[in-house]
């Protein structure tokens, strides 16, 4: 299994229980079963964002609108202001188990030729830069490798407090990463 530097986090547990009530947009949830063909939304292979992995067939899924800063803000004492976006993200219905180890690769959803943005975060939660990345072609490795650079020129920066990962084609949240302790800001 390819170890990482950075420790990907799914969406926070509480943030969950929260969301499995009213979404972050305000809409009570709506949970449907992932079948192949796609009815109600095209869904299997998508990245679940409880437990980073791909939806398959037949789990009891939902679609909501999740602000990845929001409760970190209110935790941090942050004031994001209009960096407080939303978007959608795939969940698990009900409680899961959460991440069971590493994704091939080391990240999740690093599909290679997949585009990112890698948008870095200070401690006020304003966006202080970013960069778009594409996930390169080849073995895992390499696309784990390319994934601890891109993070750690975030880190390398003493304002970086959060680094979200977003997919290119649809905004949507994928995953994110805190400084690690040790790596001083």
């Amino acid at each position: 299994m390819n170890r990482t530097t950075y420790t990907p986090l799914p969406i926070p547990t509480a943030a969950l229980r929260e969301l499995r009530v009213t979404d972050d947009a305000g809409r009570p949830l709506r949970p449907y079963t992932a079948r192949e063909h796609g009815a109600p939304v095209d869904s299997v292979g998508s990245p679940l964002r409880c437990c980073l992995r791909a939806i398959e067939p037949g789990e009891r899924i939902a679609l909501v609108s999740y602000a990845p800063l929001r409760r970190w803000a209110a935790a941090a004492g942050a004031e994001p202001g209009a960096y407080d976006e939303s978007g959608p993200v795939f969940i698990h219905a009900g409680e899961c188990d959460g991440p069971t180890g590493s994704a091939p690769g080391g990240y999740p959803f690093a599909r290679p030729g997949a585009l990112r943005a890698v948008r870095r975060y200070d401690s006020r939660g304003h966006i202080v830069g970013g960069r778009l990345f594409e996930v390169p072609e080849g073995s895992p490795e390499n696309g784990s490798a390319a994934f601890d650079r891109v993070i750690g020129e975030a880190f390398a920066e003493p304002d970086v407090v959060l680094v979200h990962v977003r997919a290119v084609e649809y905004g949507c949240f994928q995953f994110e990463v805190a400084r690690p302790v040790g790596i001083a800001p």
